[in-house]
């Protein structure tokens, strides 16, 4: 019997091959959330290196004067900010990578928040 754990981490392979096979080269927008942040990072998986990172604990976001760093309203304002960092790298096209997490709430969230400040998903 796996546990939810085990699940977890299936799911996470199981999206990430999916998105290996229709990527393209392009680079991966991936999202990890806890209860009480929420992080994005643009990772170019040919060459293992951090293109963009993005997260509730940034500077940029701490003058937001946000009520919860866990809340759904965090979760836009680090989709546009992480959008606002990859056009600046040059970066407008890349493949969404939820891992494990199901696309609603705050990973949603932060989707949509990255797609209306011109990041293409």
């Amino acid at each position: 019997m796996l546990s939810n754990r085990d699940k977890a981490v299936r799911r996470q392979k199981r999206n990430r091959f999916k998105l290996s096979l229709r990527r393209n080269g392009l680079p991966r927008l991936s999202v990890f959330r806890s209860n009480a942040h929420i992080y994005a990072q643009v990772i170019d998986d040919e060459k293992r290196i951090t293109l963009v990172a993005a997260s509730t604990i940034d500077k940029e976001l701490k003058k937001a004067k946000i009520k919860s760093t866990g809340s759904v309203e965090a979760a836009k304002l680090v989709g546009k900010l992480i959008a606002e960092k990859a056009k600046s790298k040059g970066l407008g096209k890349v493949v969404f990578d939820r891992g494990a997490y199901l696309y609603h709430g705050r990973v949603k969230a932060l989707a949509d928040s990255a797609r209306e400040n011109g990041l293409e998903l």
